[in-house]
C-alpha cells in the first residue's frame, strides 16, 4: 500500500480554503419526540443560512438520498429558498431521482419539479467530467449522498471523481456529512492495491473505510488527489462513531435499489464478494445481500458457515426466486445470514467464511471468469489463498500489515469521536 502523507494541513494551504463548518456540538435534542437526533451536514446548513454557498452559483451532486429529517429532498428545498443560487445538478449511478438499476443512470434532461438541468456524472472523471461542470456555470459544487460504508459502493468514488473534476474546472467543493451506517468504528478487510484501480475502489482504502463522506473527502484531499481541491466540509452534530444508523433518528431512503435497510448495509462489505462468484448475492430478491445461494446449493451451506463459529451471525437454510439478476425466476438453495449481535459481527471476515464455506460445501462453486473478485477485493490475494485451500483466520490474517497502515493514515482525516 502506498499513501503520500500529504496531509491535511498542506492539502488545505495549497487549496486556500478548506474547513469544516462549526463543531459537532451536543446530540441534538435528543429524546425530543419527532426530532432526530443527529443532524446531518445539510439540515446545519440550511440552519446557518447557506454561509459557505452566498454569492455562488450552486450545483448539488446528489441523489434520492439527499433529503432533510422530514424527508424533504434537498433540491427542492433550496430551489425554493432566495438564499441559495442552485442552477443545476448532477446525478451520479442509478440517477438523481433513482429512476434507474444498477449500472444505470438517467442521463441529461430538465427535472419537471423544478426545472433545473439534471447532468449525468455516472462513469465519468478526468476532463469530461469536468467540462460538464464547466458547461454548467457553477463556481461551487456540493456532494451530499449517503453511504453504505464499503469501498466498492461507487458513490465514494463519485465524490473522489468530482473532486478531481473541480480541480481541472477550478470549481469550489462543499461536502454535506451523513452518518456512516454502519458505524466509523476501526476499518475492516483489505486495502486495495493500486493495480485493481475501478470505479469500486480507486484508491488504497480498506474495504469497509469506517469513515464518513466528509471525512473521505479530506482523505482524498489529503492524500490521493494529484491537487488537492478547494474543500469545505459541513459535518454533522450529534453523531458519535459507534452509531448504527437506527439511533440516529434520522429517516433511511435507500441509497441504491438493492441497499434497501440499514440491515442490508450492516452485511454488505461483506456479502457483495459473492458478485465475484457464480452464486446469486440475493439482488432481484426482498433481502439482497443477505440472501445467498445457487441451484444445487443445500443445507451443507448453512450447517458448514454456523460450524464456523463467526461471532454476531447464524446462518438459516434458505429457498428463494430471484426476479432479476443471477438465477432469475428459478428457485435457488443458500442461505440467509442473520445478525443477532451487530457490535460482534464482522462483515468482511463473515463474507471470506461464507466464501470458503460455500466453496467447502458445494461442489459447483465458481469465481466470475472476469475475475471480478479481485476487484472488489482490491487484490488477488483473497482469491488465491481460497483456491489454495487456506482457511479464515489465514485469508484475514494476509491483509493485517497494510490494515495497519490504513488505519494509521485514517486517524488524520477523523472528525469525530
Amino acid at each position: 500500500m502506498s499513501l503520500s502523507r500529504r496531509g491535511l494541513l498542506a492539502a488545505t494551504g495549497a487549496a486556500g480554503a478548506a474547513g469544516a463548518l462549526g463543531a459537532a456540538g451536543p446530540p441534538a435534542a435528543a429524546g425530543r419526540p419527532g426530532r432526530p437526533r443527529v443532524r446531518t451536514g445539510f439540515d446545519r446548513l440550511a440552519a446557518e443560512g447557506y454561509a459557505p454557498l452566498a454569492g455562488q452559483k450552486v450545483g448539488v451532486v446528489t441523489n434520492p438520498t439527499g433529503v432533510t429529517s422530514d424527508v424533504r429532498h434537498i433540491v427542492d428545498v433550496m430551489h425554493a429558498d432566495d438564499r441559495v443560487n442552485l442552477t443545476g445538478v448532477f446525478g451520479p449511478e442509478h440517477g438523481f431521482r433513482g429512476t434507474a438499476q444498477a449500472g444505470g443512470s438517467q442521463g441529461r434532461y430538465d427535472d419537471p419539479a423544478t426545472g433545473l438541468p439534471v447532468y449525468d456524472t455516472y462513469l465519468k472523471s478526468g476532463q469530461p467530467l469536468a467540462d460538464i461542470f464547466t458547461a454548467s456555470g457553477v463556481d461551487t459544487v456540493v456532494f451530499d449522498i449517503q453511504d453504505a460504508g464499503a469501498r466498492f459502493y461507487t458513490y465514494i468514488w463519485t465524490l473522489y471523481d468530482c473532486m478531481a473534476a473541480a480541480v481541472l474546472a477550478d470549481k469550489r467543493f462543499v461536502v454535506l456529512d451523513r452518518p456512516n451506517p454502519v458505524t466509523g468504528r476501526a476499518p475492516l478487510g483489505p486495502v486495495l492495491d493500486k493495480a485493481f484501480a475501478t470505479f469500486v475502489g480507486r484508491e488504497p482504502i480498506a474495504q469497509a473505510h469506517g469513515m464518513t463522506v466528509c471525512e473521505l473527502a479530506r482523505l482524498f484531499n489529503g492524500e490521493f488527489l494529484a491537487r488537492p481541491v478547494e474543500l469545505e466540509t459541513v459535518r454533522m452534530s450529534g453523531w458519535r462513531r459507534g452509531d448504527f444508523f437506527d439511533t440516529t433518528g434520522l429517516p433511511w431512503v435507500p441509497p441504491s435499489p438493492n441497499m434497501p435497510t440499514p440491515e442490508t448495509a450492516l452485511v454488505y462489505a461483506g456479502t457483495c464478494l459473492f458478485e465475484g462468484t457464480n452464486l446469486s448475492e440475493g439482488r432481484g430478491t426482498t433481502r439482497p445481500f443477505e440472501l445467498l445461494g445457487a441451484e444445487g446449493v443445500d443445507r451443507r451451506w448453512a450447517e458448514t458457515a454456523n460450524a464456523a463459529g463467526l461471532p454476531g451471525a447464524h446462518f438459516r437454510e434458505a429457498y428463494f426466486t430471484p426476479t432479476f439478476s443471477k438465477f432469475q425466476g428459478k428457485t435457488i438453495g443458500g442461505v440467509q445470514v442473520h445478525v443477532h449481535d451487530r457490535e460482534a459481527y464482522d462483515p468482511v471476515r463473515t463474507g471470506i467464511a461464507l466464501l470458503i464455506t460455500a466453496k467447502r460445501s458445494w461442489s459447483g462453486f465458481a469465481w466470475r471468469a472476469d475475475h471480478w473478485i479481485d476487484k472488489l477485493t482490491g487484490n488477488t490475494r483473497v482469491r488465491t489463498m481460497i483456491d489454495a485451500g487456506a482457511g479464515t483466520d489465514e485469508v484475514v490474517g494476509a491483509w493485517r500489515a497494510d490494515l495497519a497502515a490504513f488505519r494509521s493514515v485514517r486517524r488524520e482525516y477523523l472528525l469525530y469521536r
